[in-house]
Order: structure tokens, then sequence, then C-alpha cells
């Protein structure tokens, strides 16, 4: 009987797929990786949320201090994701992250819906990055004696991280890892000094009555501060410009998930020892939403706050850097795959950045 080879029966031509961008240079190391996605994460989740997640688990009506549990449970939460999207990077290190993806496994069409919803959430929450932190400048009004108009201190500083996204990731490195690093060590600092001078009340943290009603309270408490780990998977969007991805991104993505949860747990707890949570809630009765001024001027006194605040405003406004570079990476792949205008494939002869897809989404981000 005549032999039939595989080949007659089967005829699959496989379609390549394009894992690796042939115009951006892989420049980001394993601390960048850590550095990119703490200061995607350490924005307003530790800045402003803490409050706010304080008033919800009390019900909307009384704070409470066990915030910490929502943390660190929503961190749980947030590791299987994490541990899918750094395996998934590293089979496809390519810029432009979950809409590669996407795209590979159901097709253009899919792809396309889905490479417009990430560029659109992406873009969206680093704008809501640039006015977050309005609560701090107020306080840095009273400081100089101006009033500052918060669109155009947001636009102002959107132009300037537009302008440093283009200058390349050399330059985003520069300018986020002294903010990044300045940020965790003040606030470590701020917490280390809190325990050895304040009298703790450390009930306030780990007693029955800071969890709320029962553990529902938690849960939903942890559902909402959920958004603090959302940074965590945002180095995928620029999966092209990692070297060494295979190690690189998996184990930068679960370290920067660690620290900042190890961040996020630590503060909160030494913050309501230090600081009842009534103290983190306005006079109307709602949360307010400069808690880390609160603690910080409650440990250090007014000057220590106003640090705080200036922290609060930078690590903010790095926070969205770290959104426009990711976003941009969107529409600069589905260029590449020929789904959106060619000219956002165009890369800066000299930076070696998507200038046009970074122009585009910094005047997306000027009108919301």
């Amino acid at each position: 009987m005549q032999q039939i080879k595989p080949s007659s029966l089967i005829d699959f031509v496989y379609k390549p797929i394009e894992l690796v961008s042939d115009t951006l240079e892989r420049k980001l190391g394993m601390a960048s990786v850590v550095i990119i996605s703490l200061s995607a994460m350490l924005g307003s989740g530790l800045f402003v949320l803490p409050a706010l997640a304080m008033l919800d688990m009390g019900g909307g009506s009384i704070p409470v201090g066990g915030i910490w549990l929502a943390y660190l449970l929503a961190a749980f939460i947030v590791l299987p994701g994490a541990i899918s999207k750094g395996e998934l990077a590293t089979a496809m290190p390519s810029s432009g992250g979950s809409y590669v993806y996407v795209e590979r496994t159901f097709g253009p069409l899919i792809g396309t819906i889905s490479g417009l919803g990430l560029w659109a959430n992406f873009m969206l929450k680093s704008a809501f990055a640039l006015i977050g932190f309005k609560a701090y400048l107020i306080i840095l009004e009273s400081l100089l004696g101006v009033t500052i108009d918060i669109e155009i201190a947001a636009l102002l500083l959107l132009a300037l991280i537009v302008i440093i996204n283009i200058l390349g990731l050399k330059r985003i490195k520069k300018v986020r890892t002294p903010i990044v690093l300045t940020s965790v060590i003040f606030l470590f600092t701020i917490c280390i000094w809190a325990i050895f001078t304040m009298e703790m009340n450390w009930d306030a943290a780990f007693s029955r009555e800071a969890y709320g009603a029962d553990w529902t309270s938690v849960a939903e408490t942890a559902a909402f501060v959920f958004v603090a780990y959302a940074g965590v998977t945002k180095i995928a969007a620029v999966g092209g410009e990692i070297k060494n991805p295979s190690r690189n991104m998996p184990y930068g993505i679960l370290l920067s998930l660690l620290i900042s949860c190890l961040l996020y747990v630590v503060i909160s707890i030494v913050m309501v020892a230090t600081v009842e949570p009534s103290s983190f809630m306005a006079e109307d009765g709602g949360a307010r939403e400069d808690p880390i001024y609160v603690f910080a001027k409650a440990v250090g006194g007014e000057t220590v706050g106003i640090i705080a605040a200036v922290l609060a405003v930078t690590t903010m406004t790095s926070m969205a850097l770290a959104g426009i570079m990711a976003s941009s990476r969107f529409p600069f792949a589905m260029a590449r795959d020929n789904l959106l205008p060619e000219a956002l494939e165009n890369v800066h002869p000299k930076y070696q950045t998507p200038h046009l897809s970074i122009i585009g989404t910094g005047i997306a981000m000027a009108v919301a």
C-alpha cells in the first residue's frame, strides 16, 4: 500500500507572527520594568484612595481602619492576571501588549475593537491622574499664596510628559526613577518615624471593628481598591522595547506587584494606627482626597506635610507619564498591522519613539 505523506493530507499555511518590531530598540532591563510598573500604580491608589476606602469599608458613614486587608486581598485577586500577562508577554514580546494577544487570537475585527478600547482606557486613566492631585494642589496654593487653575496646570504637565515621551525611554527612565524611589523612601521613612515617635493605636487596624460590618465590607472594599493595581501589567504594552523579555517581563511584573502590595499594606496600617480614621474625613462627611498629607503632617508637622503634597503631585504626574507611554503603543501596533493610518507607525529617526502616536494620544488626553 502506498504510503501517504503527511504533507499531502495537511497543507497549513501559518501566518507569521510579528513578535518584535524592527523599529523600536530594546533598552529596558529588569529595574526599568519594575520602576515603570510601580510608577503606573503608585498614584491615586496610594495618595487618594485610602480615605475613600476607609469610608467604603465602614458602610459609607463611619470610616474604619482595616483597609490593609482589602489591599492585600486585591493583590491576590490581581495575581492570576499578572501571571497570565507575564506568560503572554513572554510568548509575544511586542509593543502593543494585550491588543497583540487579542488580534493574533481572534483576528483583526476583534483586535481593532480591543485595541481602541485599551487605548481609550489607558488614555483616560492617565488624563484622570493629571486631575486627581487637585486636593494636594490646594495645599500648595496656600503655601505659594497664588491660585492655580487645575486644568491649565494639567495641560502644561501634559505637554511636558508628551515631550519627555518623544525624547525616548532613557529620558523617561531618568525622570521616573528618582520620583518613584524618592516617594517610596519618603513614605517608608514617615512610617518608621511614626512608629518610633507617635503613640500607636494598633486596634484601629487590627480590631474586629476595623473591618466594617462583616466580610462583605472587606470584599467590597477590595473591589474598590482593585484599581490601585491596574498599572501592574501596563509594561506589557512596551514589550517590544524590553531586553531579554522572557525573563524581565514576568519577573518584573511579579516583583512590582509584590513591592506595591507591601507599600499599600504597610502604609495603610501605620497610617490608621497613627491618625484616627475620622481625621481623614472632610467637614461635609465625605472622605478627604489628600490622606498622605494628613498622615505626614500628623507625624512631622506642616513642613513634612507640604513635602508629601509635592511628592503626591510629582508621583501622579509620573503615573500619567507611564500611562501615555503605554497607551501610545496601541495605535502604533495597530498601524503596524494596517488597522490604522500608516503614519502612526512612524518612528522618530533620532529618538526611536512612535512620536506621531504619542502626540495623537496627548491631544486626546488634552480634550478629555
